[in-house]
């Protein structure tokens, strides 16, 4: 009996869904739960910095202190929506040899707002009254980001992201965590990278303290604090575009920690030297210049090594951890500083106890030393979705050697 026409004039691709086609629809699922969380994200972010200006453009509002927490709250709540985004936009949007840069642009964007919030702010508030100047001018910035997410947000990955970074398979939320707390290389990473961030947002919120008992000003402080981001942008840059070109995610990560450990106990005997305006400066940027090169990478291998688990579940996770020992290293910093019994060379603001501030940066650079040994001595792991992708490649490119059209159920020869 002989086929159909339609059949046998259909190649076999055609009549069945490939595992390609599969990952593709997977993709586009994802896209659009990824594009409605970040939408909703930068909202949230621009309904919040309105309710924070509210109470300084609106007359007769009794309670202004309750607008500025709820603005605030949103704000905060925003940010737990869009902090895992750019993992997931490096791996739907960009092929593997670009995904650490794509990863880097995007995560470095957090610090460098962070910076460019620090520069102005002490600009446009020059007595109390002009605070609500402040904060309704962060309504603009705010307000574009909501915009372009809302205009800008409604695209499709392209044909060269499906093939060179495809979704992860679609699953239940639960059954991912569930994934990632059973891979031990993966625990490993998260909690050592959690440390990290970690120590970084203690170190920034604690800065002035730290050296203004030391005899520093608040605008030395605040030099300190804009090296550490700046330089640690361009570290995050060369390292991202060195990772894209050879693949060394591990490689990099354990190396970047090493350094940025260094620089951790650099920091914690030139903080306790009075007129060290220099080395301190230097200490600063460098930890900076290693510790944020590594924040985009890591983030990939975290990807690469939790796969196929979905890429927001594996960075969100990371990050949230790191936040969770952020709260807990500052509160033990903060807890360890004693009372300076001796007379000083302090600039804090008259009133404030004279603390100091040896036991709290030892154990700063200590638990920085730690995490990196724990990474460096027990981090193993493949890169499975860099072989996920490889795999898929090859087998593309085999189905495109093939002749164009096959008849269903022909033999095909030796």
């Amino acid at each position: 009996m002989s086929e159909p026409a339609e059949a046998r004039d259909s190649p076999r691709d055609a009549r069945a869904p490939t595992p390609r086609r599969w990952l593709c629809l997977g993709t586009l699922s994802l896209l659009s739960c990824s594009n409605a969380t970040m939408l909703l994200g930068a909202w949230l972010n621009f309904t919040g910095s309105g309710f924070r200006a509210l109470p300084s453009v609106a007359a007769g509002i009794h309670s202004p202190f309750a607008f500025l927490m709820a603005g605030q709250s949103l704000c905060a709540l925003a940010q737990t929506l869009i902090i895992f985004s750019p993992a997931k936009l490096a791996a739907l949007w960009f092929p593997e040899q670009q995904r650490a840069t794509a990863n880097m642009v995007a995560t470095m964007a957090n610090p460098l707002g962070i910076l460019v919030a620090n520069v102005l702010s002490p600009a446009l508030v020059k007595k109390g009254e002009d605070i609500p100047i402040m904060l309704g001018m962060y309504v603009i910035p705010a307000g574009l980001a909501c915009l372009l997410a809302s205009t800008c947000l409604w695209g499709q990955p392209s044909a060269l992201s499906w093939t060179m970074a495809p979704g992860s398979p679609s699953g239940s939320f639960l059954q991912g965590l569930k994934q990632l707390l059973q891979n031990r290389a993966y625990l490993i990473l998260a909690v050592s990278f959690g440390g990290g961030v970690g120590i970084f947002s203690s170190f920034l919120a604690l800065l002035e303290q730290i050296l203004c008992a030391s005899g520093y000003s608040n605008e030395f402080s605040g030099l300190c604090g804009a090296l550490f981001i700046a330089s640690g942008i361009l570290g995050a840059l060369g390292l991202s575009l060195y990772v894209d070109r050879t693949r060394h995610f591990t490689e990099a990560v354990k190396v970047g920690f090493c350094l940025t450990s260094m620089a951790c106990v650099a920091i914690a005997l030139v903080c306790r030297l009075p007129g060290q305006r220099l080395a301190l400066a230097a200490a600063c940027s460098l930890f900076g210049f290693f510790g944020f090169a590594v924040a985009p990478v890591a983030t990939e291998l975290a990807v690469e090594c939790s796969f196929p688990v979905g890429e927001g579940a594996a960075a969100g996770l990371a990050f949230m951890l790191g936040q969770v020992e952020g709260a807990l290293i500052t509160v033990l910093m903060s807890n360890l500083a004693v009372q300076r019994p001796w007379p000083s060379v302090s600039t804090c603001r008259p009133g404030e106890d004279l603390l100091d501030w040896t036991a709290s940066l030892l154990l700063m650079a200590g638990v920085c030393t730690l995490f990196t040994c724990v990474l460096v001595l027990f981090f193993r792991s493949p890169y499975r979705r860099l072989q996920a992708t490889s795999g898929e490649s090859s087998c593309s490119q085999d189905m495109s050697a093939a002749p164009a059209a096959v008849p269903w159920g022909a033999p095909s020869g030796l």
